[in-house]
């Protein structure tokens, strides 16, 4: 964010460059998206009637999904010749000549807790926050600048809104994935912030904020509405620190010009996404007085020495989605699947990577007591192997069921048949009076006395006169048939 007392002029920019299909047989995962959410403070020293963020080089269909604005609702989208803006604004009633919906100046130093920028929030209204946000899906290829202002009245236009100079201070990530440097490797996403702006006076360094970095990866893709402050889902534990501090401070030209905090590291064969939570907060220490740049007690800004932590500036949950070229696997019951083709042996390893377009097939094998029961997925049936192109995640799933053994006796002579067969033989008994079944399987059997005898009733797992019974499998078990004499 900002201060309203100086001039400073502060951005945060969002670069962000998709990778094409023509690139996909070079890469092992590619950007399906990028969401943000953020919950921002209204330091402009005005009473703000919304907020908007302009996306310079976006096209409107970029955009996928826009997060409701709290009490301003949905946003509108402006396209301009360049980019597109997306505009949270309150309505204005012109028989009050006012606006209905406000977002008033938060009062520096007051706290509060970032759920009170949702309208749940039991101070939403005198905050002075709110909680915004997006989901883009870019054309690949294209570079896309964030920033962020808060609308406020126009003194010279009453009833229409323009946004406040200097822009809002969020940390817009960009996100880029590395190349594999072997095959079947693990990417490297790269998620990359740059300071604020600095003034436009040559030489002199911008203000400085800290920032703190949270980090976590799942399973399954997220959505704009997973990433709002109070879900489980944002990192926020200790345990989930990326960064614990950091300066973030833009450099003068001489000096590079800027400061990015870049973080990066591999994913995991089965990983669709990557949440970081970013908080900012106001640098309060000491500046050199010729360059402006940020003089910490400790020497390395490497945390906050007592009086240079200021109140929070921003809070950005920023995520990706991925779609990694991968073999993934899961198994149920006792059993193993190996892969050629990809590193695939579950066991223990049941997810690998390979480059796009790699055939893979993969092979079930059952332990000792158990049988292989089918694919699901991207395969199917029964047969012990199966073949897989990889393209994205391919997602593959496989059944073992332990069998048991069904055996039958007789008392004097007659004839038993088990229906279906087993996995085995079948029951014909006399001749084969045991069989082996899958777990779960129901067996009819039928008892058939010779001519001139009669069936007199089943004993062990069955029971009762009539001629056939019903065994449902789920240990071994033995059967008597009696017949008379």
């Amino acid at each position: 964010m900002f201060s309203s007392c100086r001039p400073t002029v502060l951005a945060a920019a969002l670069s962000l460059s998709l990778l094409g299909a023509a690139a996909a047989r070079a890469q092992t995962a590619t950007i399906d998206g990028t969401l943000s959410s953020f919950d921002v403070v209204n330091e402009t020293g005005f009473d703000a009637h919304g907020f908007e963020i302009q996306l310079e080089g976006a096209a409107q269909n970029d955009l996928y999904y826009t997060v409701s604005g709290q009490q301003y609702g949905q946003p509108t989208l402006v396209p301009y010749a360049t980019g597109v803006k997306i505009r949270w604004e309150s309505p204005y009633d012109a028989a009050t000549h006012q606006f209905t919906k406000t977002t008033p100046q938060h009062t520096p130093g007051v706290p509060y807790n970032w759920n009170d920028c949702y309208l749940a929030g039991s101070t939403y209204k005198t905050a002075g926050c709110e909680a915004l946000g997006q989901w883009m899906r870019p054309t690949p290829g294209k570079t896309i600048t964030a920033t962020g202002r808060w609308l406020i009245e126009d003194p010279q236009n009453p009833g229409t809104l323009i946004p406040f100079e200097p822009n809002v201070a969020i940390p817009f990530p960009s996100w880029t994935i590395g190349a594999a440097t072997v095959v079947g490797s693990a990417p490297v996403v790269v998620a990359e912030v740059e300071a604020p702006e600095p003034p436009e006076t040559p030489e002199v360094y911008g203000d400085a904020q800290w920032v703190k970095i949270y980090k976590t990866q799942l399973t399954r893709e997220v959505t704009p509405d997973d990433l709002t402050s109070d879900n489980p889902l944002v990192p926020q534990d200790p345990s989930q620190l990326e960064v614990a501090w950091d300066i973030l401070q833009a450099s003068p030209p001489s000096n590079g010009n800027q400061k990015r905090k870049q973080n990066q590291g591999s994913i995991n064969a089965d990983t669709r996404a990557i949440i970081r939570r970013y908080e900012t907060y106001k640098f309060t220490g000491s500046y050199d007085v010729l360059t402006h740049q940020a003089v910490c007690a400790d020497g390395l800004c490497a945390a906050p020495s007592a009086g240079e932590l200021g109140d929070f500036i921003a809070a950005q949950n920023s995520a990706v989605n991925l779609r990694p070229d991968s073999a993934i696997v899961t198994k149920t019951g006792s059993g193993s699947v190996s892969g050629t083709g990809a590193k695939i042996n579950c066991g223990s390893t049941c997810s690998a990577f390979a480059l796009n377009g790699t055939a893979v097939t993969l092979t079930a094998s059952p332990a000792s007591g158990s049988v292989f029961t089918g694919w699901t997925g991207a395969c199917s049936g029964t047969q012990a192997t199966c073949n897989i192109t990889v393209n994205g995640p391919v997602e593959v799933g496989a059944g073992f069921l332990p069998q048991f053994t069904l055996s039958v006796g007789r008392s004097n002579s007659g004839t038993v048949v088990g229906s279906p067969a087993g996995n085995d033989r079948a029951i014909n008994c006399p001749g084969n009076c045991s069989a082996k079944f899958t777990q779960f399987t129901t067996v009819t059997l039928t008892a058939i006395p010779p001519t001139g005898k009669t069936f007199l009733g089943w004993g062990g797992a069955c029971s009762g006169t009539a001629p056939t019974c019903s065994v449902f499998v789920t240990q071994s078990s033995s059967v008597q048939a009696n017949f008379s004499k």
